[in-house]
């Protein structure tokens, strides 16, 4: 009989519904776990193959975890807000409310087709007014506490995208990571939340997650510590001082000139009359420039030289004062003091404008290259001269701090978080601007501050807000000045995402989230999402959380205890895109094959945290085996039916195809157990292939019993991989109550997993000659007796000389001959 997909898996999600299966009683934490996907943003596209492969296999383990009789925990919800819906309403005229709405209409229809166990009594979307209310309220308690705050800083624009965007998101080539376009550099008042307060604990927070290293290393690396010192200079002819920060205070006897950002604010002051124009063009063209750009050690160097100088602290020389791009503002203090013997940018930049190289550190006199970076005894650096780097270092800063002209220092590559928007799709910023008083919050009891849904999406850079008069338009609440203004600014969507964890435990909770089941359901348990969160929405929402802990909300220092990150299905080796039109759409599979063919099949492509390449004719394959696991079980329909079935079975009471069969589910059902739990589905899968070959050949052979016992265990690790087809199975078994209403989970008889004969293959001369059946863990001694008398060994040995034997316990016996 064909497997009526359609039919079941109708049959399934309808009474899973119906019957709250997956209701979760978040006061049962006996066993509890949370399983959380990153939650999708609803766009026009729907889901595609990547949300099917975040969320079909994580759903997959969550199921497990629920037949093992643990409490689970799967919400989903909505990021709603954010710029593509507001673009597609410039380029269509359809409300980003409406559009938004329409589509997660539709991508809810698309995720319960899918048959996951979301609770979706906690389902939740970021546009509710009720839900960014609460961003609002978070805002204000960082207001609060100092760390939200507003200041006129260089941003990062995007000209396509009308917006500012975070450092975060500018990717390496200096593009906008939405559109691609060229991001520039535009001075703006904006809103920062101040992420850097938290910079050193984000650090040693990564050694107590269980995370990919390779996003822990991003993460340490964007926020970038950086031991060592400041060092005052003072300037030559003028009564002014400046600090540099250097990270090899060791080296500045060789500090032979220094280089200023060319916005520091002293590079107008100190300029000579003649350098005056070239330093002036210089910074025109420097502000067309992205930090990526500026900082790129690939591009050639460039500077000007401001006709001023400094005094070397330790030498009392004279040293010529530069600017060029490559030192920014945003890092340290926005002046360096070049070291050229011991620096690669700074020696091709000394090289280009000849300028003075000593070296502080002596290379070996193996060392042919230029600037030399590594461990030494200091030269040229008088009282230093012959100390190590280390030593060097501790020495210097003494001195230094004995002067007062300077001290040891941390400093971090991270940058306050860049929050404001100009654009209308997000949450409005809860700030009044009076005219008498400055910036005042909104109160609390006035939030939320609403989204009008009257505004012009047809903008110049500035918020499409701003048009809107009723929303601008505000009376102060400290003076009652009538003639305040609201700020137009929206937040940046990741603002939306830090926290959102926490508010699916009690989406209707009248504040910002229920902290005793917060308490009691975080950090997340496993978190599944993609790579390319590692330095944003992941970082932020660490900084949330411990926020969050700081004011008395949570009481735990990281939001995700342990994060897997999905692998890409890609199509004939491409990243599918509608550009190279090969863009997967699983609606037309499912059609055809149902959800748990399309599931099974994105598990079995491969590795889950690589992906796999996509191809129709695979599906097939994936598509026979389900049907012939429904065959199965239908020649068995009711066999549990009064019928006693033991939890173990003698194996010396079992003929020889029995033996075969109850080794074999046993082996598969540890192996399954170990591969599901630890995200390998492919693998998981592959087992259960094996055993269906098995069940085919052999099951027949058995007592009605074990026909069942194996039937059962079948069912049950079948389930979590394709949950409609599991949940029929069990019934067709003759079951009253559906599995995920009453889970079950096996464990493997230890005594079938040992196995009574082994084959072993000999080997000649590094070729196969035969293969012998051995009873298990035999020594040396035996198994060389059966080699020896094999004739087809003896024939390949015959008249040569034995040099070697080497015996790999119960797989290989290798001769060497000549």
């Amino acid at each position: 009989m064909k497997y009526p997909f359609e039919q079941v898996e109708t049959k399934w999600q309808k009474y899973w519904e119906e019957n709250k299966t997956y209701k979760t009683d978040l006061t049962d934490l006996e066993k509890s776990i949370y399983c959380l996907v990153m939650f999708i943003y609803p766009s026009g596209a729907k889901l595609h193959c990547g949300h099917w492969y975040n969320y079909g296999p994580t759903d997959s383990w969550a199921r497990y975890k629920k037949l093992k009789g643990f409490n689970v925990f799967e919400p989903m919800g909505y990021d709603a807000f954010g710029l593509p819906a507001e673009n597609y309403a410039i380029k269509t005229g359809i409300h980003p409310y409406d559009s938004t709405i329409k589509n997660i209409e539709d991508i809810r229809t698309q995720l319960k087709r899918m048959g996951n166990m979301y609770d979706w009594d906690a389902e939740l979307m970021t546009c509710d007014p009720e839900y960014y209310k609460w961003n609002q309220w978070l805002f204000l308690k960082l207001y609060e506490k100092g760390l939200a705050y507003r200041k006129n800083a260089p941003v990062n624009w995007c000209p396509s995208c009308n917006t500012v965007l975070a450092n975060e998101q500018v990717l390496g080539d200096g593009t906008c990571e939405r559109c691609g376009t060229f991001v520039e550099q535009k001075n703006l008042t904006q809103w920062f939340f101040k992420i850097t307060e938290y910079a050193d604990e984000l650090l040693e927070g990564l050694e107590k997650i269980d995370w990919p290293e390779k996003t822990k290393l991003m993460q340490k690396n964007w926020i970038g510590k950086s031991t060592g010192a400041e060092v005052e200079f003072k300037l030559d002819a003028h009564d002014e001082s400046f600090v540099i920060f250097t990270t090899r205070p060791d080296t500045l006897f060789g500090a032979t000139y220094m280089v200023l950002s060319p916005e520091h604010p002293l590079v107008n002051k100190i300029t000579t009359e003649g350098n005056k124009e070239a330093i002036k063009k210089y910074q025109d063209e420097v502000k067309s420039k992205s930090e990526i750009d500026r900082t790129s050690t690939a591009k050639e160097k460039t500077g000007v030289f401001t006709g001023a100088y400094a005094v070397n602290p330790v030498t009392d020389e004279k040293i010529p004062i530069w600017i060029a791009d490559y030192v920014l503002m945003t890092y340290g203090t926005g002046a360096i003091m070049a070291v050229p013997g011991q620096d690669e940018r700074d020696w091709e930049f000394a090289e280009k404008f000849d300028l003075n190289i000593v070296r502080t550190v002596e290379p070996p006199e193996d060392f042919d290259g230029k600037a030399y970076l590594g461990d030494g005894p200091a030269i040229n650096s008088d009282f230093l001269n012959g100390l190590n780097v280390d030593d060097a270092k501790k020495k210097i800063i003494e001195w230094l701090e004995e002067k007062n002209i300077g001290k040891k220092t941390i400093n971090f590559r991270l940058r306050d978080w860049l929050i404001s928007r100009q654009r209308y799709w997000g949450t409005p910023i809860p700030i009044i601007h009076c005219e008498h008083c400055g910036e005042v919050p909104v109160p609390e009891d006035q939030l939320p501050v609403e989204l009008p849904y009257d505004v012009d999406f047809k903008h110049d850079g500035g918020s499409p807000l701003a048009q809107n008069a009723s929303f601008v338009n505000v009376t102060c609440p400290k003076c009652g000045n009538k003639n305040a203004k609201r700020d137009v600014d929206t937040m940046d969507t990741f603002v939306d995402s830090s926290w959102y964890y926490l508010r699916y435990l009690n989406p209707k909770f009248d504040k910002v989230f229920d902290s005793n089941l917060a308490n009691a359901w975080t950090p997340v348990d496993q978190y599944v999402g993609g790579a390319e969160h590692a330095v944003m929405h992941l970082l932020y929402a660490r900084f949330f959380h411990k926020f969050l802990r700081d004011i008395g909300l949570v009481n735990s220092d990281e939001p995700f205890q342990k994060l897997i990150h999905q692998g890409t299905i890609t199509n004939q080796g491409a990243k599918m895109s509608k550009s190279k039109n090969n863009v997967v759409n699983p609606d037309d599979f499912i059609m055809n094959y149902g959800a748990d063919v399309f599931r099974l099949y994105l598990m079995f492509m491969g590795p889950y945290e690589l992906g796999g390449d996509w191809n129709d004719k695979g599906i097939v394959g994936t598509d026979r085996f389900v049907q012939r696991v429904f065959t199965l079980f239908k020649e068995h329909e009711n066999i549990t039916k009064g019928l006693t079935i033991p939890d173990t079975f003698e194996i010396k009471d079992l003929s020889e195809e029995e033996k075969s069969v109850y080794r074999k589910v046993n082996q598969t059902v540890q192996k399954v157990d170990v591969e599901i739990d630890n995200f390998r589905f492919n693998t998981a899968v592959a087992q259960l292939m094996e055993l269906l070959n098995e069940l085919t050949k052999n099951l027949s052979k058995c007592k009605k019993e074990l026909q069942a016992y194996s039937l059962i265990r079948f069912a049950s690790m079948i389930a979590p991989l394709a949950p409609h087809l599991g949940e029929e199975s069990w019934i067709v078994l003759g079951y009253d109550k559906p599995l995920f209403e009453n889970p079950v989970w096996f464990e493997a008889d230890e005594k079938a997993l040992t196995v009574d004969t082994v084959t072993i293959a000999v080997q000649v001369m590094g070729k196969i000659r035969a293969k012998i059946d051995m009873p298990f863990d035999s020594s040396e001694e035996e198994v060389k007796e059966a080699v020896y008398k094999n004739e087809n060994v003896q024939k390949h040995i015959d008249g040569k000389n034995v040099i070697k034997e080497i015996y790999v316990k119960n797989k290989i016996y290798n001769i060497v001959a000549k």
